[in-house]
């Protein structure tokens, strides 16, 4: 026990202490927030970045449109103006395809 914590009278700091001592209280939230979080930088290549991805979104059971919405959030500007001037793909999976090949050109 630590006094001077500021778990006590604080919630993010309670959350954050608990965590650290028991690991993530609610798995899917922290999925969630991790997806959020989650940034795909210019120098990186999407088939590393999709790893990582794939594995916090399983934990969520989003359908594959919040999926398509978290991807375009973590994408890199420059990933995305390209999308914008390609036909749209049919669906998820033609997507993560079109990335790949958007990511190589980079």
């Amino acid at each position: 026990f630590n006094p001077n914590s500021p778990a006590p009278l604080n919630w993010q700091a309670f959350a954050q202490e608990f965590s650290s001592k028991f690991g993530v209280f609610d798995i899917v939230a922290g999925a969630k927030e991790n997806l959020f979080n989650l940034q795909m930088y210019n120098n990186k290549q999407f088939t590393t970045f999709i790893v990582h991805f794939k594995k916090e979104a399983y934990k969520t059971s989003w359908n594959y449109t919040a999926l398509w919405f978290a991807l375009c959030h973590a994408l890199p500007q420059c990933i995305k103006d390209v999308l914008c001037l390609t036909p749209k793909q049919p669906n998820y999976n033609g997507y993560k395809a079109l990335i790949t090949q958007i990511n190589q050109w980079y």
